[in-house]
């Protein structure tokens, strides 16, 4: 019995080795999985940063735009219709919610009365009558909310826009 024994014992010792060389096979496997999913996660964390040092970025510029356009159309240097319906698409798209504002709703009026009008090459195919046409019901609606585009403008200027970025 004592040789069987032995024997018994080689085998279970021989049995135990590539036990021990499958727990480590394992473990330097999850392992490697660690460290592969660590990286995964930095690069997810960098283009997070990064898209939002982008908004960011976008946001600055639209708020830079929205001060720059205000102060035109207070100055005179933008016609008004033009100015109300440029501050209008811009402040949609810098914030609703300030688009929404009963400060603000004369740009969304001036671009609502004028967003049939033809823009760009549509304008210069118009006939000569057509544009007079348009340009009175500017002259019509700068003379209607001239008052009211401008204070929207200044409120803009003054509590709008420095409560928002």
């Amino acid at each position: 019995m004592i040789p069987a024994r032995v024997a018994a014992t080689r085998n279970s010792r021989s049995a135990t080795v590539p036990d021990y060389l499958l727990i480590l096979l394992a473990a330097v496997v999850v392992i490697a999985l660690a460290v592969y999913a660590a990286q995964l996660w930095r690069t997810v964390w960098a283009r997070q940063r990064q898209q939002a040092e982008v908004l960011n970025s976008q946001r600055q510029r639209l708020h830079d735009d929205l001060r720059v356009l205000a102060s035109s159309l207070l100055d005179g240097q933008l016609p008004l219709i033009e100015g109300a319906i440029r501050i209008k698409v811009l402040l949609d798209n810098y914030d609703s919610s300030l688009s929404l504002a009963p400060q603000t709703q004369v740009f969304q009026q001036l671009y609502d009365a004028t967003v049939d009008v033809p823009t760009h090459e549509n304008w210069k195919a118009l006939s000569r009558d057509e544009r007079r046409h348009h340009e009175a019901r500017f002259a019509e609606l700068s003379e209607a909310h001239d008052q009211q585009a401008r204070e929207a403008a200044r409120w803009l200027l003054d509590e709008g826009l420095a409560s928002r970025l």
